[in-house]
């Protein structure tokens, strides 16, 4: 009996050493090119799935030149409010977290940077039609006043105070360096992997993710429901949350590459359908095209004097397919095109501007294009109509009874009520002249047999 009691107490005590050894669940995402709402849509379905799966850490690997302030906002505020921690790591060797980066890197329970990375330049970008870069003012030497107001119009002023007062109280939150974030958004400075470590404005350098795991293993993390110890010894990566099909395509159309060749689709695509109506397959797919360009240029800075300068260019080269001027119309048209294409963003991101490269041959395809759609519906203008009215004058009648002035006749092989200058006997022929209503008005014909 005493040798039962020894082995039962033998087995509770061993309960608890069993379930410690349970190793710890690891989710990773990942976030490359510019910060837009499918990054942030992407990120907050990417922490829910980590919540659902019980994992003990998120790891967001993150590349980016920057983006949207709303889509940052957004993952800073999951960051902020979830229930399990959040590591931020910039990698691979040669990623940055610029702008934006900057700031979700500051919100992250843990912030680590892979060797040979960087981060800063968070200066705030102004979203909407004349939109412009905001740019900091440099501080005299010797200047600690961290008031001091970056030069440019009140509104920028107010987007540099609201940004620098936002990251700072991210800095005070988590402990890190808030003097130097205020300087990455007033004045745009940024940090190599090794200087931000030094500066306690990132935790530590990974250059792989067991060795972030390594490193964050103990570290004391403040969650929305309080202070909490990582254990991450012998932690299992239970795999990477995948991008779905509609965050691929918002990233996508988020191109402004992408979006320049939508609209155009779209402008193709109308103007195909007002030249030539009756399809209504080319107007569906431009419509549904510039819309989706829409979309994706209210989420960009957009500058008004470039969207103007792009639709002149535009509304141009249609002009030359409609209304030749020796080339004059077509030529103003590219120039005002590639102009406003290459003035179109406002700002300085990289990942968010349009390439030179691929404006020129753009422009020259629109220019052929538009010609293709000009002719084409001269063309169709041109030819003779197929149905309607038009198409029945001219056409053969035969008479089918004797009279003066009115009576019966068939015409494209069915009865009509016929008005004629002159007498007609049955199975006399005539020519139609006019159509009134529903009676013909003809005239006879003293040859020819009605086709």
């Amino acid at each position: 009996m005493r040798r039962l009691l020894v082995l039962a107490t033998a087995l509770l005590l061993s309960l608890p050493a069993v379930s410690a050894t349970a190793s710890a669940t690891v989710k990773v995402a990942e976030i490359h090119g510019a910060i837009s709402p499918a990054s942030a849509a992407y990120f907050l379905r990417a922490l829910d799935e980590a919540q659902k799966a019980r994992a003990d850490l998120l790891v967001l690997k993150l590349d980016t030149p920057g983006g949207l302030d709303s889509a940052m906002r957004e993952m800073i505020q999951g960051i902020l409010s979830s229930p399990i921690p959040v590591a931020t790591w910039v990698a691979p060797s040669g990623a940055r977290a610029a702008s934006a980066g900057t700031y979700i890197l500051y919100a992250s329970h843990v912030a680590a940077m892979a060797p040979g990375t960087n981060l800063g330049a968070a200066t705030p970008v102004a979203i909407g039609l004349g939109g412009e870069t905001t740019k900091a003012e440099e501080k005299k030497p010797g200047s600690g006043n961290r008031d001091d107001a970056p030069s440019g119009s009140a509104m920028e002023k107010k987007a540099v105070h609201d940004a620098a007062a936002y990251i700072r109280s991210l800095a005070q939150l988590r402990g890190r360096n808030a003097e130097w974030a205020e300087r990455a958004v007033r004045k745009a400075e940024s940090l190599s992997a090794e200087e931000a470590v030094k500066l306690k404005v990132a935790d530590f350098i990974a250059a792989d993710l067991p060795a972030l795991l390594r490193q964050a293993d103990g570290r004391r993390v403040k969650l929305a429901a309080g202070e909490a110890t990582l254990s991450l010894a012998g932690a299992t990566v239970v795999g990477n949350v995948e991008h779905n099909w509609k965050e691929k395509l918002l990233a996508a159309i988020a191109d402004p590459n992408i979006a320049l060749i939508l609209m155009m689709l779209g402008v193709y695509g109308l103007l195909f359908e007002f030249y030539t109506p009756g399809f209504g397959v080319a107007g569906i797919i431009g419509a549904i095209s510039l819309l989706l360009a829409l979309y994706a240029l209210a989420m960009l800075p957009i500058n008004a004097t470039g969207a103007l300068l792009l639709l002149l260019g535009i509304v141009l080269m249609a002009t030359e397919a409609f209304v030749p001027s020796f080339g004059a119309f077509g030529i103003g048209g590219i120039a005002a095109f590639v102009a406003g294409s290459l003035m179109l963003i406002d700002g300085d991101l990289p990942g968010l501007e349009i390439s030179l490269a691929f404006i020129v041959p753009l422009a020259a395809s629109s220019a052929l294009a538009l010609f293709g759609i000009g002719a084409f519906a001269l063309r169709a203008r041109r030819r003779p109509a197929v149905s309607g009215v038009e198409a029945m004058l001219g056409g053969a009648a035969v008479a089918l009874e004797d009279f003066e002035r009115e009576g019966w006749v068939r015409a494209f092989g069915e009865r009509w009520q016929a008005r004629s200058a002159a007498p007609l006997t049955r199975g006399a022929h005539a020519r139609i002249v006019a159509v009134d209503g529903l009676t013909l008005v003809i005239t006879p014909e003293d040859k020819g047999e009605p086709s």
